[in-house]
């Protein structure tokens, strides 16, 4: 199955319609309809904006597997949206200097610290 069939395949299962999805995505309604008819996949960077739409992972929009329980191995990264306040923290600190993410770093242990002496206790 295919980027794009998983794509449809999901907007049944929400009775989205294309025209509402292409509202919601800000994708045009024949971009939309050329995957369908020459079963192609929606671009890399529009990705996360469908998923977000749709309501599902991008692990499984692109591979139709969805990682859930202690099962399978644990991804070695995140996709995290922007617009969320771990991607204003993540933004934040890739503007931050050395330094600054050094005493961030540094404020993390400490906080870690404490909770893990206060569970101790």
């Amino acid at each position: 199955m295919t980027i794009s069939d998983r794509i449809f395949e999901r907007l049944k299962q929400i009775n989205m319609t294309q025209k509402v999805f292409s509202e919601e995505t800000g994708i045009s309604q024949s971009t939309i309809s050329e995957w369908k008819s020459k079963r192609t996949n929606p671009t890399s960077e529009k990705i996360m904006i469908i998923c977000n739409v749709l309501g599902v992972t991008p692990e499984w929009l692109l591979s139709g597997i969805e990682n859930t329980g202690d099962r399978g191995n644990k991804s070695s990264w995140y996709v995290i949206d922007k617009k969320t306040d771990m991607g204003y923290m993540i933004s934040t600190y890739h503007d931050m200097n050395e330094g600054q993410r050094e005493r961030l770093l540094g404020y993390m242990e400490a906080m870690m610290a404490l909770t893990r002496e206060k569970k101790k206790h």
